[in-house]
């Protein structure tokens, strides 16, 4: 791939002890990013940051600016009407001129793709579904199926009526995979498990993922799966057990939640911050950064204080096998396909 002139811009003002005009707002990031290697950053994002995917990465991002290694700042909840997200992010390149924007483009594809072709001294660093673009657009996803399949060892493991309920936003292979992996992992341990599926058409919406789990509830489900915020509300006002995604979601309900999905941007974050300042930065997929071999997929510490506690064996079993997938040894296939028997809402 070519390499864009980002990088090495940004190495040549530092050589010549420029200042570099970069973003303050929001995040109580500083005013101007120095010539000592500090970055601007803005995330442009088409949820609101409550929403745990677009939260993953402003957690990464704010982390690195409340250590001084970044200027940080965002727009959220730009949302998926026609013009508004390449308005937004174009603005940003415009009145900005951060180093990097990140953000996501899942259902802004064209838009992002658009505006940052007409900004190639910016480096373009977005969520999609699709490859990476010269000269400056790189993409990444949260790949976290790998500790999808472990929670789902737990919940085939865990449930009484076999029958486990999983609330997912939109049926798109990014999405799919994870509800695979984990009804891959639940059925490997239980061949008895009925998966039921629901997608509420969403990225963001807890009353709608709400509705859908206490749906499954009333249709015998006793372990639900919050691919979606909502759910895990749902599954501890019936005194049920149910897993997070995304981030650690324990905090949610404690008595309720068994472990999450992690999803951790550092890595993906260290390591463009690291191409853009040594002259490096090229466009592509940073697919590998989001996944349990580079630190960048985990599962959550698995909360034995649940309602009803979890047995020593169980808790054996899905440490053992997370164990094999950092060791290589177990490999979990990636479905993306829609799941069987899934429904949309």
């Amino acid at each position: 791939m070519k390499k864009s002139r980002i990088g090495k811009a940004f190495a040549a003002l530092a050589l010549a002890g420029f200042v570099l005009t970069a973003c303050g707002g929001n995040t109580g990031s500083d005013d101007a990013a120095e010539s000592d290697g500090v970055l601007s950053v803005v995330a442009a994002y088409s949820s609101v940051i409550e929403e745990p995917w677009d939260g993953v990465i402003h957690e990464a991002l704010q982390e690195m600016a409340d250590a001084g290694e970044i200027t940080y700042k965002y727009i959220d909840g730009i949302g998926y009407a026609s013009g508004a997200f390449e308005r937004a992010v174009r603005q940003i390149a415009e009145e900005d001129k951060p180093a990097i924007i990140m953000g996501d483009s899942f259902g802004n594809e064209e838009s992002a793709r658009k505006v940052a072709l007409d900004y190639p001294d910016i480096a373009f660093v977005m969520g999609s579904g699709g490859g990476p673009a010269e000269p400056n657009f790189s993409v990444f996803d949260n790949w976290i199926h790998e500790p999808a399949y472990v929670s789902g060892i737990l919940a085939g493991s865990l449930t009484k009526t076999n029958i486990i309920g999983i609330v997912g936003g939109i049926p798109v292979p990014e999405v799919n995979r994870i509800v695979n992996a984990f009804i891959a992992g639940a059925q490997s341990v239980n061949p008895k498990v009925v998966a039921k599926v629901a997608f509420i058409n969403s990225w963001f919406d807890p009353a709608a993922a709400k509705e859908a789990a206490l749906s499954q509830i009333s249709a015998g489900a006793d372990i639900l799966f919050a691919e979606r915020a909502g759910v895990i509300e749902a599954a501890a006002e019936k005194g049920l057990l149910s897993f997070g995604n995304q981030m650690d979601q324990k905090a949610t309900a404690p008595e309720s939640v068994v472990t999450s999905n992690v999803w951790n941007m550092r890595p993906t974050v260290k390591y463009i911050l690291n191409q853009v300042k040594a002259g490096s930065y090229t466009s592509q997929d940073l697919k590998d950064f989001s996944m349990v071999a580079k630190g960048g997929a985990s599962l959550a510490e698995i909360n034995t204080g649940v309602t009803g506690g979890i047995p020593a064996e169980v808790v054996a079993k899905a440490q053992a096998a997370m164990d094999a997938i950092k060791a290589g040894t177990l490999r979990v296939d990636i479905n993306e396909g829609v799941p069987a028997g899934s429904v949309t809402k």
